[in-house]
């Protein structure tokens, strides 16, 4: 990316020629069969797509009753996220802006405004694959993710056909911790000790 992307929210340039994906691609870190969108005509997991399909206009994801869509991507890792990957459009279909939450799974259209954001992206209308960084601080352990369209850039429909992501992910720990407490000393299971009711016992004695 150039030093004017680094510094910008949203960038639509894309910078991102090389055919064998980013190293960073979180791709196989999305739980696609469980990606689900509110209000839209098609499944949500017709977006998230491999690398080399970002281009493809074939399938995507469309809203329904109005031009407002919500996408809700789970991980099957703990994430920190760089960039937000997205093809949408063509015109005036192309999302206003997204709005991130991170780690709010639950969120639909009566309660997304009642949560403050993770982060803000306005979107460009274009033809190719826009990357828009994210402040990493903001997802730096994200299992999940919301993107929230309120509008449609004067369409009454809203179109996105490719969401990725790049950053970093780490093996999600799904083995809980156990204690043990001891809600009552067993006698029989511990050593006297000299002095307690007179009484002294000793390993090999």
């Amino acid at each position: 990316m150039s030093d004017n992307c680094n510094h910008h929210e949203g960038c639509g340039h894309d910078h991102l020629g090389n055919d064998l994906g980013p190293q960073d691609s979180l791709f196989s870190q999305i739980d696609r069969p469980n990606v689900i969108a509110l209000n839209g005509a098609h499944k949500g997991s017709v977006v998230i797509k491999p690398w080399n399909e970002r281009e493809d206009n074939s399938q995507y994801l469309e809203s329904d009753a109005d031009d407002q869509l919500i996408l809700r991507i789970p991980f099957t890792s703990n994430v920190r996220l760089r960039s937000l990957l997205l093809k949408a459009g063509p015109g005036g279909k192309t999302p206003e802006k997204i709005t991130l939450y991170a780690n709010a799974p639950h969120l639909d259209f009566e309660s997304v405004n009642d949560r403050n954001p993770s982060q803000e992206l306005e979107i460009v209308q274009g033809n190719s694959v826009g990357e828009y960084p994210l402040r990493t601080v903001k997802f730096n352990n994200v299992s999940n993710l919301t993107l929230f369209v309120p509008a449609a850039q004067g369409d009454d429909v809203t179109r996105i056909s490719y969401v990725g992501f790049l950053g970093h992910w780490t093996k999600r720990n799904e083995a809980p911790v156990v204690t043990v407490y001891e809600a009552q000393a067993n006698l029989a299971d511990h050593e006297k000790i000299q002095g307690m009711d007179g009484t002294y016992s000793n390993v090999g004695h």
